[in-house]
């Protein structure tokens, strides 16, 4: 079966997201001195701030997180904010050539059609839970990872439910206090680290996930 991998930045306290996620705030309200500016379209904030001011001492996690899997899966708020305009128009935070290249299934309590994105990207939205995106995606991933890209809950669950075979941590040096919190409600897990790398702005963990 194919192996299913998570990549995520967080915190040094365990958030992905600050609190009061909307449009225009893709990753909540951070603290200011996690503004990052200057760059068309980059995430806001230190916890991706890696990518964009060091790309050449992160080559390799970057090149993971954007080619290494087959399909993805994420979230309903992951995949956009709420409200009218993601019921009528939205296709996601990307822009019309997603960096994922492959089939995303995005978990919602709301039917809608698949979306064909350029350069490969099909959003496919399900909704009868996380083991359904699983088969699906693993059946269309042509026997490449599945990766579990976010946000926070989505992730928790497939912990939760012993899905994850390998944690890939992006941790920055600063805390949040509030928001999307990796491991809420996630039982006790026993992890294996298979390597640790970094800079002052990042620290990169690859974890194995021990099932029992």
């Amino acid at each position: 079966m194919n192996k299913v991998i998570c990549g995520i930045a967080m915190s040094l306290d365990g958030f992905v997201t600050g609190p009061n996620m909307s449009e225009q705030k893709p990753f909540g309200d951070l603290p200011e001195d996690f503004l990052r500016q200057g760059i068309p379209g980059a995430p806001e904030g230190l916890l991706h701030r890696w990518m964009f001011d060091e790309p050449e001492k992160h080559k390799a996690e970057i090149a993971e997180l954007s080619s290494v899997a087959g399909a993805y899966i994420m979230g309903r708020d992951m995949y956009g904010p709420k409200g009218q305009t993601y019921d009528e128009t939205w296709k996601g935070w990307w822009g019309d050539n997603p960096p994922f290249h492959a089939p995303v299934y995005v978990l919602t309590h709301k039917p809608r059609e698949p979306i064909q994105m350029e350069g490969g990207t099909t959003f496919i939205f399900i909704t009868d839970g996380i083991q359904s995106a699983l088969r699906l995606a693993q059946k269309a991933s042509d026997n490449k990872p599945v990766a579990i890209s976010g946000g926070a809950n989505v992730v928790n669950q497939y912990l939760a439910a012993g899905l994850i075979d390998e944690l890939w941590l992006h941790i920055v040096p600063a805390t949040i206090g509030k928001g999307q919190r990796l491991f809420d409600g996630v039982p006790s897990l026993h992890m294996e680290p298979i390597s640790c790398s970094g800079t002052k702005l990042v620290t990169h963990i690859k974890y194995r996930v021990i099932h029992k």
